[in-house]
C-alpha cells in the first residue's frame, strides 16, 4: 500500500502507474494536492489523471485480500483473489478505457476520477 508501481506505457505514450491506498481516504487528496503544486510551479507539463479502481473489486477480492494479506490465511485468501481476478478482467478493461476516453475530453492537468457510478459485478458468482 502506497507505493507507486511503474507498468509501462500505453500506445499514446502516456505512462501507467498504479499505487494501492487501501481504505484511506487521505492518499487521493494528498497525491491530487502534490501534483498541483508540481503543475503550478512549473515542474509537471504531463496531464495527471487518478482513476479510482475500488469500484472495479468484486467480494472475492475483497475478502481474499483480507484473508491472505491480513489474516495470513493463503490456502482460503489466494483462491478467492484469483476468483476475483477473473471476474473483475472485464471490468478493468472497461475501466481503462474509459480512463483514456475522459483524459482525452478533459482540459485540465490534473483529472481525478472516482468512478462510483461504474455498474460492475461484484458477487461471489
Amino acid at each position: 500500500m502506497g507505493r507507486i508501481i511503474f507498468h509501462g506505457t500505453d500506445e499514446n505514450g502516456d505512462k501507467v502507474y498504479t499505487m494501492g491506498r487501501s481504505g484511506s481516504k487521505v492518499v487521493l487528496p494528498a497525491m491530487r494536492n502534490l501534483v498541483t503544486l508540481l503543475a503550478g510551479n512549473e515542474k509537471l507539463q504531463d496531464k495527471v489523471v487518478f482513476s479510482n479502481a475500488s469500484p472495479t473489486v468484486p467480494l472475492a477480492m475483497t475478502f481474499g485480500g483480507l484473508f491472505s494479506r491480513r489474516l495470513h490465511i493463503d490456502f482460503i485468501g489466494v483462491p478467492l483473489l484469483i476468483k476475483g481476478a477473473q471476474q473483475t478482467y472485464g471490468n478493468i478493461i472497461s475501466l481503462v478505457e474509459r480512463t483514456k476516453n475522459l483524459a482525452k475530453s478533459q482540459q485540465n492537468l490534473v483529472e481525478v476520477l472516482d468512478n462510483k457510478d461504474l455498474e460492475v459485478n461484484k458477487t461471489f458468482s
